[in-house]
């Protein structure tokens, strides 16, 4: 099968392309897109790949579902468009920053300036139906975004896994520990994240960490 990624990812990741899983997604998706409204745009599935791509990768923070709302999802995760309104997760992730870092609050929560230093923002479930939380989880989405997360834990070295709540970390679990800096803490969604996420200063974190292992820090 012939997918519009990124042509680094798509060496990576040419066997899972061909496998039964793909191929089911990929026709349930193509469905979904001609039938219903679905977020991302068509031509966006595959951003955190293409802005990212696998030896530039240094950070990988895992999201699960794309924003369901008119405007939002443009492929990356916890990132909404230029003009958009900020989610509460990304307002909660922005007053970490300014608290860890001392950054000023961004007028923009469009993070494509993250995926450029190298931050791949991968949700598990990379399609969404429009106002319907989960819609496409458990298609097959999962697999190829476990697939991509393994190929970089076996092949890379010193990178940061950034995993907010528990579905996150579930799906880090296997991470070796020995070899990449994993990073774990409550979900910054306002339900969780006073039990742990504000403080947990995974930015400054994950900085010293590059810097440590001869990388430029990314500048959140």
């Amino acid at each position: 099968m012939n997918v519009q990624i990124e042509e680094s990812w798509k060496q990576q990741l040419a066997t899972e392309f061909d496998k039964d899983y793909f191929i089911r997604v990929t026709e349930f998706v193509r469905s979904e897109y001609r039938s219903t409204t679905v977020y991302p745009p068509g031509k966006l599935i595959f951003n955190a790949f293409n802005l990212c791509p696998f030896h530039k990768t240094k950070v990988v923070i895992i999201g699960q579902d794309p924003y369901h709302g008119p405007g939002q999802a443009h492929g990356l995760c916890f990132s909404v468009n230029d003009g958009v309104a900020f989610p509460p997760s990304l307002q909660n992730i922005f007053k970490e920053i300014q608290s860890d870092l001392g950054l000023p609050i961004p007028p923009s929560g469009n993070l494509t300036r993250w995926a450029e230093q190298g931050v791949l923002l991968l949700n598990a479930t990379l399609t969404v139906r429009a106002h319907q939380a989960g819609s496409h989880q458990r298609k097959g989405w999962e697999e190829f975004t476990d697939a991509a997360i393994r190929i970089l834990a076996e092949q890379r070295e010193h990178l940061v896994f950034i995993l907010w709540g528990a579905y996150a970390q579930k799906k880090g679990a296997f991470i070796d520990r020995n070899k990449h800096l994993v990073l774990a803490s409550a979900h910054p969604s306002p339900l969780s994240a006073y039990n742990g996420f504000f403080g947990n200063k995974h930015f400054s974190r994950a900085n010293a960490y590059l810097v440590e292992h001869g990388e430029s820090p990314i500048i959140w």
